[in-house]
């Protein structure tokens, strides 16, 4: 069966998934939402909802049923106003709901965040956008992401039972729906990893790589599989993703290796040979190249991290 590369993508990611609580904003409150290590996206309930952040030269207006997308690291505020004089600035609370019981909302927005804790990133969050809007207007009424948001919108609603069960569900089709959008976008506007794989010989290498990262791949191997010659594999390779088949072929080797050191008790010869490393000594070096520390100290990192509030449980 061919590689699902999306799917891919986000499982060797580590994601940490947190539904943060129903936001309900009022002319009197704005909510600031720190997301250093996370993606995620806002679905407006009842809009206008502006949208503040430092890399927008002005705010986001964002009505019912638009999402907005963001890459990591992009801390933010929402409010109900394009200014936010005289709002006072509240943090968004990770376990408890927000609200401000003296006025009624004038503005409802379901929040999600998926944390990429640690580095390296798969290129393709790196090529995201700081910011990436899905406009209910402009989305077909009854294509997937507008009905699949729509009965996300009613679950929040309704609160029926199961719905806890149902809305992050939900959640997470919605945010795979939007990421599709966001490599559309990606591969149309850069070279990078969206526009890689969308030539079919290059998408082939990547398949086979992301398909099996411990496969002690050649550059000839990955050639002949993609029905071209080295030479040539490497130069659209490089043309397309803006890096070489075996530098990304060891980016994703480091994120698997980050994802088992941090998430299983394996030692590190297992570990470096679930990866594609012959022995302890080599993998070592390279982790420690990319990463910045030994995987011994790494993982001790993890798990004092651990205590961290702001840092969500594995999805």
């Amino acid at each position: 069966m061919a590689t699902d590369l999306l799917s891919s993508v986000l499982g060797d990611a580590g994601l940490s998934r947190r539904l943060l609580d129903l936001s309900e904003l009022t002319d009197r409150r704005a909510l600031r939402f720190p997301c250093e290590r996370s993606i995620g996206l806002h679905l407006v309930l009842r809009g206008p909802v502006y949208l503040h952040a430092p890399q927008l030269p002005e705010p986001l207006e964002l009505q019912s049923g638009d999402i907005a997308v963001m890459a990591r690291g992009c801390d933010h505020v929402l409010s109900t106003r394009p200014s936010l004089a005289g709002q006072k600035l509240e943090t968004i609370r990770v376990y408890e709901p927000a609200a401000d019981a003296a006025l009624p909302p004038q503005a409802r927005v379901l929040s999600g965040a998926y944390q990429l804790w640690h580095t390296p990133l798969h290129p393709f969050f790196a090529e995201m956008p700081a910011w990436s809007v899905l406009r209910a207007a402009e989305m077909p009424r009854l294509g997937p992401t507008a009905l699949v948001a729509s009965l996300l919108a009613e679950e929040v609603r309704d609160g029926a039972p199961g719905a806890d069960i149902v809305t992050h569900g939900l959640f997470d089709v919605v945010f795979t729906y939007a990421l599709r959008q966001v490599m559309t976008g990606c591969a149309q506007a850069q070279a990078g990893w969206s526009q890689a794989v969308r030539d079919p010989q290059v998408g082939r290498a990547v398949a086979l790589m992301h398909g099996d990262p411990a496969h002690a791949w050649t550059l000839d191997e990955l050639a002949k599989s993609a029905g071209l010659s080295r030479t040539a594999l490497a130069e659209r390779f490089r043309a397309a993703m803006g890096d070489t088949p075996l530098n990304h072929l060891r980016t994703l080797r480091m994120q698997r290796a980050v994802k088992l050191l941090a998430e299983s008790s394996r030692n590190l010869e297992a570990v470096a040979a679930a990866v594609g490393y012959q022995d302890a000594f080599s993998f070592s070096k390279v982790f420690k190249r990319t990463v910045g520390l030994s995987p011994k100290a790494f993982r001790q990192l993890d798990v004092d991290q651990r205590q961290n509030p702001w840092r969500f449980q594995t999805a």
